[in-house]
């Protein structure tokens, strides 16, 4: 199934593996979040038992350099694409309100991003994420 929309995630390619995971499950929390109607039926197995919904479309996971990173979050603020942002501060944080205090911190210019997602139109998303690549 085609959708109209596509949703990435990009990462900068040095973060260690939990970093990665870890910043990928935060960023796809801001996704569902921001998009009604973005996860679909309960799962049920041949015997009955019940399981959470997931998200109704495919997510594809992106890796770049820090540039790499910083030129996506430009392109896609030149082209007001709603963003969920991952600052490599928030690694040292415990909880939602300390997450956003120190993203508060820093100047737009001055965020140290680790990764971030979107969902747009797919040609969209396309442009603004162009040259990054799939994460191994």
């Amino acid at each position: 199934m085609q959708f109209d929309t596509k949703i990435a995630i990009v990462l900068r390619a040095d973060l260690a593996p939990w970093q990665k995971l870890n910043v990928t499950a935060f960023l796809m929390s801001g996704i569902v979040g921001a998009t009604p109607g973005l996860i679909g039926e309960r799962y049920r197995d041949g015997d009955g038992i019940g399981y959470n919904a997931l998200a109704v479309q495919p997510v594809i996971v992106l890796g770049t350099d820090a540039p790499g990173i910083r030129k996506i979050f430009d392109r896609a603020g030149a082209r007001g694409a709603a963003l969920s942002i991952y600052t490599e501060e928030m690694f040292s944080t415990g909880d939602d309100a300390a997450n956003r205090a120190v993203v508060a911190e820093y100047a737009t210019a001055d965020l140290n991003l680790v990764g971030l997602a979107l969902r747009e139109e797919r040609k969209l998303v396309d442009k603004i994420t162009k040259g990054a690549q799939m994460h191994p």
